[in-house]
């Protein structure tokens, strides 16, 4: 839709056109622009590498909408408000920006609630209707919003391109997604996209790099959204989007379903490995063929029926529960077909987190013995010291551990020593950076807290750290608390430990004063 091709105004009026025409025009959209906000946050994100300080702050703007007026909740991305240090919500048409507060965050959707107390901001603000069926493919769309390259609201126009399952880049969730032909422009995120009836049928997102491919776009559809909002009423909080916590097969080939002793009506996926802190721990065995997930037939390439001609993988149906519901599971094992009950959906224990919003303290840990200064491995931290490509230029066993293993238990963190502050103590052990601790003494680390713990509580003879590669350091123990404080003290350190450990009244004795 180019709209009506401009003419001259007619001699002896003024040529400057009639506002009121052209909110006419914008209002035979049939969609509420006026509930479009633009969302202005200030991040500031802490530095990894350096984990006591924070980086420099920076700036950006993303858009939202309100969903609810009575409520007072306006809906964003959560990449927008991501570390935010300050939030502030700017209505269309108007010249005031408002401060925000951050309601609740749900990562994994990149979905974000906000709010804001002074009454004079939601005197007659729209609330978007959200669509509650799922759009067809060719269904047209716009998007809105306030994306770079302008001050006002854009409006782009497209189409639904397909709807499966999409890796969300936030934090790398599997949930469905809707790609459609609109550009979404840096700035976009979070804006509403409307179908032909005005309402909402899903969030901006994220978009393909142009060197990808062109004028593609990610919605995260009503449905995920729905989820998250449901979520927090069920719950008061955000708790997520459950997994079984298994690692899969497909069974394309026929001698594969043959030798796990399918029949040929039979279909299912073969589970090649279940992670011991996951929702499926004890109901499931490797080796075990999953036929059906809440009498769902699954395909032997994963996928569930989700509409007359479309599929989507078999993940999207587990992911439509809430943790502490129940979950049924149809599984033949050795040539049995039985059906086992997952009383409790559960989250699973990352071993390298993804982020680290969950904690009650959110940001890094870390804590300082003498220079040496220690926190546990997570992805953010891979891209702070390696950048956005760790995957290739990070150490073997690192990247390993980041995506290939799985924690053992809820509490299991990996402890690295990131680097060597100077000072006489560790003089000798300065290229010892960026390696795992695996003991102090005799006895394993199973976390950073109970690292401070064994590490306090040795005060006389030797201090004895097991690095990997059979590595030692090792520091008189007398020594160390008198060698913290001045390193602490010559490097600007404000404290040898993080908040959290802190708080927790541990290592308190000995080496960590």
């Amino acid at each position: 839709g180019a709209g009506p091709s401009p003419r001259a105004p007619p001699a002896g009026t003024s040529p400057l056109p009639s506002l009121d025409g052209e909110e006419e025009e914008l209002g035979a959209l049939g969609v509420p622009l006026d509930a479009v906000i633009k969302v202005w946050c200030v991040h500031s994100t802490p530095n990894f590498s350096l984990p006591w300080q924070r980086r420099r702050q920076e700036r950006s703007s993303g858009s939202g909408f309100c969903i609810d007026v009575q409520r007072r909740a306006v809906l964003t991305n959560a990449h927008c408000v991501e570390w935010h240090a300050q939030v502030k919500l700017q209505r269309r048409g108007s010249d005031t920006k408002h401060l925000a507060k951050v309601l609740s965050v749900g990562w994994e959707c990149d979905l974000a609630v906000l709010t804001v107390e002074e009454d004079e901001f939601w005197e007659g603000l729209q609330a978007v209707q959200l669509c509650s069926k799922i759009p067809h493919l060719e269904d047209d769309v716009l998007c809105v919003g306030f994306p770079v390259g302008g001050d006002t609201i854009s409006v782009t126009s497209g189409v639904i391109s397909r709807i499966e399952v999409t890796t969300y880049t936030q934090a790398s969730a599997e949930l469905l997604g809707i790609q459609i032909d609109a550009a979404i422009n840096s700035g976009n995120s979070g804006g509403p996209a409307f179908n032909g009836d005005g309402e909402c049928v899903g969030v901006a997102f994220q978009s393909m790099g142009a060197d990808e491919a062109e004028n593609i776009g990610y919605v995260i559809p009503t449905v995920v959204v729905r989820h998250f909002l449901n979520d927090l009423l069920k719950h008061g909080k955000y708790t997520g989007f459950p997994t079984l916590g298994v690692e899969i097969q497909t069974m394309e080939n026929t001698t594969l379903r043959e030798s796990c002793g399918m029949g040929p009506k039979q279909k299912g996926v073969l589970v090649s490995r279940v992670l011991p802190t996951g929702a499926a721990a004890k109901a499931l065995k490797v080796g075990d063929v999953l036929l059906a997930f809440d009498g769902e037939q699954i395909g032997n390439d994963g996928t569930v029926r989700f509409r007359k001609h479309e599929h989507v993988m078999f993940t999207w149906l587990v992911a439509q529960k809430f943790y502490g519901e129940q979950a049924r599971l149809t599984v033949l094992r050795e040539r049995e077909q039985f059906d086992v009950t997952i009383e409790s959906l559960v989250p699973e224990a990352a071993l390298v987190p993804i982020h680290l919003f969950n904690k009650p303290m959110p940001g890094p840990s870390y804590f300082i013995v003498a220079g040496l200064v220690f926190t546990t491995l997570s992805q953010p931290f891979l891209d702070s010291e390696f950048g956005a490509d760790w995957g290739h230029k990070a150490p073997v066993e690192m990247v390993n551990w980041a995506t290939q293993e799985h924690a053992d238990n809820s509490d299991q963190q990996l402890v690295v020593l990131t680097q060597v502050l100077a000072h006489e103590l560790t003089m000798g052990y300065e290229n010892l950076e960026n390696l795992r601790l695996l003991a102090v003494g005799e006895e394993k680390v199973r976390n950073l807290r109970h690292a401070t713990d064994l590490i306090g509580a040795c005060t006389d003879g030797f201090l004895r750290l097991g690095l990997q590669h059979n590595l030692q350091l090792i520091l008189k123990a007398s020594a160390v608390s008198g060698a913290t404080a001045k390193v602490l003290e010559e490097h600007g350190i404000p404290s040898a430990m993080s908040p959290d450990l802190r708080q927790s009244g541990l290592g308190r004795s000995g080496a960590i004063a």
